[in-house]
């Protein structure tokens, strides 16, 4: 009979391990407040970072297109100015042409 008597015991038996294992072993994380707090605290604190980063970073992109915008315009004027130039001494030299002819 004691055979018998161990066999009973042993599923309360091992079921009670199990639950001791997985109190030992997996504990539950209770989410509560000052969790939820350390977490919001810690995503404001990368967001500190991260946010200013990106700003200058994109501050920097629109400022460098605004002057390759300005240098191109820079670039196309210069090129007009030459032409105008060019333009304006091929009148000059037609003028004294005219009238050194008359």
């Amino acid at each position: 009979m004691s055979e018998v008597a161990q066999n009973s015991d042993s599923p309360n038996e091992k079921e009670e391990l199990l639950r001791e294992y997985e109190t030992v072993y997996i504990p539950k994380r209770h989410l509560d407040l000052n969790y939820f707090l350390y977490i919001m605290l810690t995503l404001i604190f990368i967001g500190m970072f991260a946010f200013p980063k990106i700003y200058i970073t994109q501050q920097i992109y629109y400022k460098s297109r605004d002057i390759s915008k300005l240098k191109r315009e820079y670039d196309t004027l210069k090129e007009e100015n030459k032409i105008i130039s060019a333009s304006v001494e091929e009148i000059k030299f037609k003028n004294q042409i005219l009238d050194t002819l008359f």
